[in-house]
């Protein structure tokens, strides 16, 4: 691969190259656009109850209006961060804003469950058409010199604005009603369609090679199919007929997709033979299994804090506050320790904090002491979690060209898109299972009707407990002790899985960002003022 240098700014057409003042704005806009759309990602889970109420709607169908989204989200990140690409970044981004804020309209105002899941289903779309450009325009846009800082604001937004935006929905259901969170969202696209209509300059690469429609129809059949497995394997089963059917389905197309790929070559979508790197393969893994992590975590956290601690909801997600802010800090100080020790003991302290902060909650974590005993692992893990992230987006994004940012966005997207629902179908199935070894020989001498409902969850229990009369108390305690049991073993799990990342991100991780300005013979992108 020749390297070619960024065309001047006479000749890209932009005139002058953007000032540091408009820089900020395009940082401002892009990380609003991104807050709108993982804001929506977790959001609606606390609002799980009213929907099935207000619609008539079964847990199954109220699951499927969560989760449709992340699946459509993931499914179409790759197609639609390539056509970026050639199509121009600044016009996907304002038509992502629009499709994206219309649909949350759609939603707020939706009379039944069936158009609710059609406005979710284009609302992913929309989201899929911003979250790759969003990187991209700062790949693509800011100098080399700034560009780790602009990344860091990125991935701190990324990885908090989940937290943010269930805190966020949990006030406005506790207050008010559920239907008001998708206010935010729609507040956002405006303020971020004003900013990007001002201020983000347009860029494109300009294709030697027709566009990839195989190997984006084939991704968006592995993606769908192994994300559809990851979030219904834990409801219908692992050994289900739908289940087997979606993974078979998700493993011939993920095969089909990398040997496509590797017969287009120079023409493909995503050159897989660029995971040989050391930048993109450690880049990568490091998300994976980050987001994972954080994802799994969560999961296990908000059963924590309700069920064995009796807080509400928002006053969980006030909880979780700590890991969110100590991640998005740090993502923002991780360039600058990058650039003193390089991506990879960045990486590895990152991880090896994140490790810790596993340990900490497993080693400490305790029914009757409750929130201290899980706060300096949540804040260990949130320091450690910011500083991975930076260095790893930047070595996923530095590994591809400069015409190619939106593929290399949406690549990072979409892998931190599996971990998180990796992680939550795995971690939930240990502390599942852990919780269910536990509580089988504390429930002797509980009648068999409360008994039997304990073992299904803590949460079961709690609600069991209203029945169970004088064994109420005896039935609470075993149920709450026996989940913090379960999360135990699934966080030493947890840190089992962090040291061998630690190991692999210290003997291969990347030792320095690679430069995203490098193209490919045949590709050359031009810049146009806003």
């Amino acid at each position: 691969m020749r390297t070619s240098p960024p065309l001047p700014a006479a000749e890209a057409g932009a005139g002058n190259t953007p000032d540091a003042r408009q820089l900020r704005t395009i940082l401002i806009a892009v990380s609003v656009a991104l807050m709108a759309v993982i804001a929506s990602v977790s959001g609606l889970n606390v609002a799980q109850t009213h929907m099935a109420v207000e619609f008539g709607a079964s847990q199954s169908t109220v699951l499927w209006i969560i989760n449709i989204y992340t699946l459509a989200l993931a499914a179409l990140l790759l197609p639609l961060g390539a056509v970026g690409d050639r199509l121009g970044r600044k016009p996907m981004l304002v038509a992502g804003l629009g499709v994206f804020g219309a649909a949350s309209v759609v939603a707020g105002l939706a009379p039944s469950a069936e158009v609710m899941l059609a406005a979710r289903v284009a609302g992913g779309a929309g989201a899929a058409l911003i979250m790759p450009v969003t990187l991209a325009v700062i790949t693509s846009t800011f100098p080399e010199e700034q560009r780790g800082k602009a990344i860091g604001v990125w991935t701190g937004v990324a990885g908090g604005g989940g937290i943010l935006g269930m805190f966020l929905s949990a006030l406005l259901v506790d207050v008010a009603d559920w239907r008001l969170q998708f206010v935010l969202p729609v507040v956002l696209v405006l303020v971020a369609l004003a900013l990007a209509l001002k201020s983000v300059p347009n860029s494109r690469e300009i294709p030697a090679h027709r566009f990839d429609t195989t190997g984006a129809v084939v991704s968006t059949v592995a993606v769908t199919g192994l994300i559809f497995v990851l979030q219904e394997g834990p409801e219908r089963g692992w050994t289900a007929p739908v289940t087997l059917a979606g993974l078979v389905v998700g493993v011939i197309a993920a095969a089909g997709f990398v040997a496509w790929e590797l017969h287009r070559r120079d023409a493909s979508l995503l050159d897989v033979r660029l995971f040989r790197e050391r930048g993109l393969a450690g880049g990568s893994i490091t998300l994976l299994v980050v987001f994972g992590v954080q994802a799994g975590i969560a999961v296990v956290l908000f059963p924590y804090f309700q069920a064995v601690l009796g807080f509400s909801g928002l006053l969980s997600t006030v909880a979780l506050m700590p890991m969110a802010v100590m991640m998005m800090a740090t993502s923002g100080l991780a360039p600058v320790l990058a650039a003193r020790v390089g991506s990879r003991a960045t990486m590895a302290l990152g991880i090896a904090l994140a490790g810790a902060g596993l340990a900490l909650m497993a080693l400490f974590v305790s029914v009757d002491d409750g929130y201290p005993t899980v706060l300096p692992g949540m804040v260990a893990m949130g320091v450690g979690m910011g500083l991975s992230m930076t260095p790893s987006t930047e070595a996923i994004t530095g590994s591809l060209p400069r015409g190619k940012q939106g593929v290399a966005s949406a690549l990072n997207d979409v892998t931190r898109e599996f971990g998180t629902a990796l992680g939550v179908a795995l971690l939930g199935a240990l502390v599942a299972n852990g919780y269910r070894g536990a509580v089988a020989g504390r429930l002797d001498g509980i009648p068999q009707g409360p008994a039997d409902t304990a073992r299904e969850g803590v949460a079961n229990a709690v609600e069991a407990a209203g029945s169970a009369g004088p064994y109420a108390p005896d039935l609470l305690h075993a149920a709450r002790q026996s989940f913090v049991d379960g999360w135990q073993q699934a966080m030493w799990v947890g840190v089992a899985v962090m040291g061998v990342l630690f190991v692999y991100v210290a003997l291969r991780g990347p030792a320095t960002p690679a430069p995203a300005d490098a193209d490919e013979p045949e590709t050359t992108e031009a810049l146009t003022a806003p």
